[in-house]
């Protein structure tokens, strides 16, 4: 049976909820379906094809998942590269928006609330439209990028800016229905497809390592959700090392795990290139470091000038991705030394370098 439990104190949440209105903690659907390859609809090529998987009524779609996965060189240092800045509004977020509002779709919800830089809010809109649903976006007034601003109102979406984000919106969600990509266990089943897909696409392997830039974490959990439950299902006897990557301004993660702590540490944050993970309180921080530990993986931190290089580099190699993609490409050096040069590594380039090219090219 499908259920909403708190990850903190176990009491069980209602449908729509966001957090665990007992102690307020984060919440996750238990009860979810055996993985079953035998239940992949082959010719679906979205990441419906997991829909048996997936305890949600598909209502629309945007053909979203099933990105590519291309084998890159560059300076020497090989890997395979998950496309996921070509989903259709441009980023990975995607893949957990179509889960999130289709659910929310079979209620009887006019209009949702999300706050974001960007990425999240342009793809929340653009599926909110398909859904009828309104969508009203909080953005930060100080550092969200102002072509991603421009995006969210193309899809539709009501921008309200704002110096705190997230305290604006906790306080509209008391009566609006929160669409939130860092809370919504609902957003986190769809980023599990990212796992299955990298599974099939690898010829049903599973690779030694997989790096990802870490704000709330949303595709790192996906990733290591979406091969925790090969694995558990017995497919694969393997999980892969997880690597989160984040910038030096925004660290939160990375000091908890030098630390050897449960959960992120309290952090000023610094001036960042990395827009899209400038996240000081990882609302799955716990799960996030647990990931890390449990696959005996690590976590580093990169350079603003190293991560622009790294986004210039790649560019030139005809990848055009945000600079919040390149966080991980930035840290290749750092990764390769601590797994090895034939360790085959699998990256996340999750969103997509045009949204923002003239700031930051």
């Amino acid at each position: 049976m499908i259920r909403l439990k708190c990850n903190e104190c176990d009491a069980f949440a209602e449908p729509l909820d966001w957090r665990c209105n007992a102690c307020g903690g984060s919440i996750d659907i238990v009860g979810l379906p055996v993985f079953s390859p035998d239940a992949i609809h082959d010719g679906d090529f979205s990441l419906w094809r997991y829909g048996e998987m997936l305890p949600v009524e598909k209502h629309f779609t945007l053909g979203e998942g099933m990105t590519p996965l291309a084998p890159i060189t560059i300076d020497d240092y090989t890997f395979q590269a998950k496309l996921e800045y070509l989903n259709p509004t441009g980023s990975y977020k995607d893949r957990g928006t179509t889960t999130m509002l289709n659910h929310i779709a079979s209620y009887e919800v006019d209009e949702v609330i999300d706050n974001s830089s960007g990425n999240a809010g342009a793809s929340i809109a653009a599926f909110a439209s398909v859904a009828g649903i309104k969508a009203r976006i909080f953005v930060p007034s100080d550092t969200a990028v102002e072509s991603k601003k421009s995006l969210i109102r193309a899809f539709g979406g009501t921008i309200v800016e704002s110096l705190n984000p997230t305290a604006d919106v906790y306080a509209e969600a008391e009566h609006t229905t929160y669409a939130s990509h860092a809370w919504s266990p609902y957003f986190v089943l769809g980023q599990t497809t990212v796992g299955w897909e990298t599974w099939e696409q690898l010829g049903r392997r599973v690779p030694d390592a997989i790096a990802t830039p870490v704000g709330h974490g949303g595709l790192f959990l996906g990733f290591y959700r979406g091969f925790k439950a090969l694995y558990d299902a017995g497919i694969t006897d393997k999980m892969p090392i997880m690597i989160a990557v984040q910038s030096a301004g925004v660290d939160p993660v990375i000091q908890a795990w030098e630390q050897k702590l449960d959960i992120p540490v309290s952090i000023t944050p610094q001036h960042s290139v990395a827009d899209g993970i400038l996240v000081t309180v990882p609302v799955r921080g716990k799960q996030i470091l647990s990931a890390i530990y449990e696959t005996n993986g690590y976590a580093f931190r990169v350079e603003n000038d190293a991560i622009t290089q790294a986004q210039q580099r790649m560019t030139s190699q005809g990848i055009i991705i945000e600079p919040t993609s390149a966080v991980t490409v930035a840290a290749l050096p750092q990764i390769r030394e601590k797994i090895g040069d034939d360790a085959e590594l699998v990256i996340a380039f999750t969103g997509n370098g045009l949204k923002n090219i003239g700031a930051s090219l």
